[in-house]
């Protein structure tokens, strides 16, 4: 096993690409938080996962990262959690240890609590909310269900199970038209970055956007329409979590799908967003109730909306690893309240490390007395 070339520097394993619809903006996330390391005090590994789920490293941290998946040493994790370490799968038995993680993989099997529990299994330190947070945060029907207990409002929403449509899609469809008019939204549970998303203005449309979610999950949310502004808030903590100041996003298109969020130009990000005083405080303390409610740590996104006409404010949905790039809101949002980018990749790796600390405190066996001879009495 290889063994850190610089005791002063920590091993930071910045995990990116993954088997999702979200690969490419992973890429982008990944990238920045690289250029991100401080590099008095991290050395950074980049461990890109390809579409396939091939686990890859490259030559180091300067390489473009599609380069990385193409030509990266395939790994694997090794769960043996006093190894901490990257095994290659080439047979020569190395590795490479690292000393915490950086998850950006967002979306599917990254997002979703699989990978922190491979991490947790591992004994290794990483960024973001644990195993529970990650899959709360990622199903949105579960979500929203958790918000309403905590007394947080959300938009009204039925669930659609695939099985449930395939099965009968005009009994579905009827059910859903007798409790919201037109328009709807149409979307994955469990997905982000509004993949397979629709926003529905009639009968018509409906059937093909519920059939076109369930290309990416088994769950399927209808929710009501709302004609809202759009506004962002980022959380940073673990026990004590802080709320940024909130921005605003305003979509060139009728609503903020992928292709305004990554393909083209016009979008509006509006950092402060235009708002009251008394507004920005109720927003940031639903964000952080939202944070807590739903078991999160280290960093979230939460996103809201508010009515144009009455106000009213919703928590739409929570991000649990928020994206990195040139545009995304969550670093912005930190800069615009006090911390620069570099800071907050240093804060957000601090995080990691206390709560593993904390973690490492917990018991997980019982200690047998003297003489039972490794065997409970039952």
């Amino acid at each position: 096993m290889l063994v850190t070339p610089d005791k002063k520097r920590l091993r930071v394993g910045i995990l990116f690409g993954g088997r999702s619809g979200e690969h490419e903006v992973s890429l982008a996330s990944a990238a920045s938080v690289i250029r991100g390391l401080d590099p008095d005090k991290y050395e950074p590994v980049p461990i890109g996962i390809s579409k396939e789920g091939h686990w890859l490293t490259g030559a180091g941290a300067q390489k473009m990262l599609p380069d990385v998946l193409r030509q990266g040493q395939r790994v694997m994790m090794n769960a043996d959690p006093t190894d901490a370490a990257l095994v290659r799968l080439d047979g020569s038995g190395g590795g490479q240890r690292l000393d915490v993680v950086f998850p950006v993989i967002h979306g599917s099997f990254g997002e979703d609590g699989t990978v922190q529990g491979l991490l947790d299994l591992a004994g290794l330190p990483f960024v973001g909310a644990g195993v529970l947070g990650s899959a709360i945060g990622m199903d949105k029907d579960v979500a929203k269900r958790l918000l309403q207990f905590a007394e947080i409002p959300v938009v009204p929403w039925v669930t659609v199970h695939r099985h449930e449509w395939e099965a009968d899609a005009s009994a579905i469809q009827s059910a859903i038209e007798e409790q919201f008019p037109y328009p709807l939204f149409v979307k994955p549970a469990t997905l982000g970055s509004s993949v397979g998303m629709t926003k529905v203005h009639s009968h018509e449309e409906l059937a093909p956007a519920i059939t076109l979610a369930a290309e990416f999950a088994m769950k399927i949310l209808v929710e009501k329409a709302v004609s809202a502004r759009e506004i962002e808030v980022s959380v940073l903590g673990n026990h004590d979590p802080e709320a940024s100041i909130p921005g605003e996003i305003v979509p060139h298109r009728e609503f903020y799908d992928y292709a305004a969020k990554y393909l083209e130009a016009g979008t509006q990000l509006l950092i402060p967003a235009e708002l009251k005083p008394a507004q920005v405080k109720k927003i940031q303390a639903m964000a952080i109730a939202a944070f807590r409610a739903l078991e999160l740590s280290g960093m979230a996104r939460v996103d809201f909306f508010m009515e144009k006409a009455a106000g009213k404010i919703y928590l739409n949905e929570v991000n649990t690893i928020p994206g990195f790039t040139s545009i995304s809101m969550y670093p912005k949002l930190w800069e615009a309240t006090g911390i620069p980018f570099r800071d907050l990749i240093d804060r957000l790796i601090t995080l990691a490390l206390e709560l593993h600390a904390e973690k490492a405190r917990t018991k997980y066996q019982i200690e047998l007395p003297e003489g039972s001879g490794g065997a409970l009495d039952v």
